[in-house]
């Protein structure tokens, strides 16, 4: 990484792209700081929203860089625009329309990431009042809002609408004139962005043999982490010589790569935001601690062993939900068939689909299997070791995965211009 980075700094396009990239993620960042209309001032010098005990705002705390502690203009983050995403992805195969849209290539794209900016937009608008009614109601940080006209909060709702979108830009920008994924960079720059505070807490609370343990497991992590992102089972496949027009194409063999975790982090996303909602009860329950809402929720409180081992299942159950979303074996199963390839030893058509799905459930149990262990075991040994610090599976995934495909980017940017210099040369 380090050589690409020299490497990419000689040549001046690169170097723009990188100072472009760097120079929005430091606005981004910036905007973390500059506090929303109407809030309570003292309020934010006594340190703002507490998100050390409470598993939703913990959450949103991590994906939005501390900008939700701070109730700053992009408190919400680029969740609202991640979750749109996620869900415009599940609905085009089950909606025939978008289904014909993501064939139409280009064009079909472009509507579809205009379908998506609408709907972040309004998931935007519902988060902004959500949170506004939280605050009112009490639950979190009471009195930040006790200040506050109703002029105020129609300003909070916008600015915080605003801000989310403005986030939106900024990363589409980074993905045009910049290098890498300008979500997944905004995304990785707010977790990194809480690295330091957490350090400074685990010297602070921890003994030196804390600090090692904690050192080495996440030395463990990242090390598999990478091995498994990097992991795929390569499917070899033939094809034949045929006639095309009044060319004969000459045969060959390659190979369909298929992903370890071909899900990525969107499954440990989604088991995290479902297991939230018990949390969120008994937020607005309150009241009798005997009621069954208030024990129900306690049963299933973060760190607990019933909350790990469903949120284990969910993750499993997830990544096989997801990755089936991600990869048809029916549809390329179809595609070698038209395009003339085949697995060496399997009859094109029905029983190729039914070994890629073999193929493919075995190599995602172990990516399932890999993904609950990254999620669940930190929470095991944290717990076990009585420290206060939370070492993140979820967030390490996401800045490991980041870092390998702004690496990969890179890379292939230099090799392009490699490549360019090279036949300049030659015609000279």
């Amino acid at each position: 990484m380090i050589d690409a980075l020299a490497n990419a700094w000689r040549v001046p396009e690169l170097r723009r792209k990188l100072f472009f990239t760097v120079g929005m993620l430091a606005l981004y960042r910036l905007g973390a700081y500059i506090p929303l209309p109407g809030v309570n001032r003292e309020f934010l010098a006594a340190g703002g929203v507490d998100t050390g005990e409470n598993a939703i705002t913990g959450l949103v705390g991590i994906f939005t860089g501390g900008a939700f502690n701070n109730l700053s203009i992009f408190a919400l983050g680029i969740m609202p625009y991640i979750t749109a995403a996620i869900t415009m992805q599940l609905l085009t195969v089950a909606i025939p329309r978008l289904q014909q849209l993501a064939r139409e290539g280009e064009t079909g794209q472009k509507k579809i990431t205009q379908y998506t900016r609408y709907f972040t937009l309004g998931l935007s608008f519902i988060q902004s009042v959500s949170v506004v009614m939280l605050f009112r109601s009490g639950a979190l940080g009471g009195g930040v809002l006790a200040n506050s006209t109703p002029l105020d909060l129609y300003l909070i709702v916008l600015t915080l609408t605003t801000g989310t979108m403005l986030i939106m830009w900024m990363g589409e920008l980074i993905s045009q004139y910049g290098i890498g994924n300008g979500i997944s960079l905004i995304i990785t720059a707010a977790i990194i962005s809480q690295a330091p505070n957490g350090i400074r807490t685990l010297f602070e609370g921890g003994n030196v043999l804390t600090i090692v343990i904690i050192g080495l497991l996440a030395l463990l992590i990242i090390t598999a982490i990478v091995f498994v992102n990097e992991g795929q089972r390569r499917i070899p496949i033939s094809y034949a010589k045929r006639q095309v027009g009044r060319r004969m194409t000459q045969g060959g063999t390659t190979y369909l790569p298929m992903k370890v975790n071909m899900a990525g982090v969107i499954p440990i996303i989604f088991a995290s935001s479902l297991l939230i909602f018990p949390t969120a009860i008994l937020q607005f329950a309150g009241g009798d601690p005997d009621s069954f809402l208030v024990r129900f929720a306690q049963f299933f409180a973060p760190g607990e062993l019933p909350y790990l081992v469903l949120f284990a299942i969910l993750i499993v159950l997830f990544t096989y939900f997801y990755t089936a979303v991600q990869f048809n074996p029916i549809e390329h199963a179809d595609n070698l068939k038209k395009t003339g390839g085949y697995i060496p030893g399997i009859r094109p058509g029905q029983p190729t689909a039914i070994y890629m799905n073999n193929v493919l459930t075995r190599i995602t149990l172990f990516g399932a299997l890999f993904l609950a262990a990254v999620a669940v075991v930190p929470y095991v040994i944290t717990g076990f070791m009585n420290v206060q610090i939370f070492l993140g599976g979820t967030s390490m995934l996401i800045v490991v995965g980041v870092a390998l495909d702004f690496v990969r980017q890179l890379e292939s940017q230099l090799m392009m211009r490699n490549y360019e210099g090279f036949l300049r040369k030659q015609r000279i």
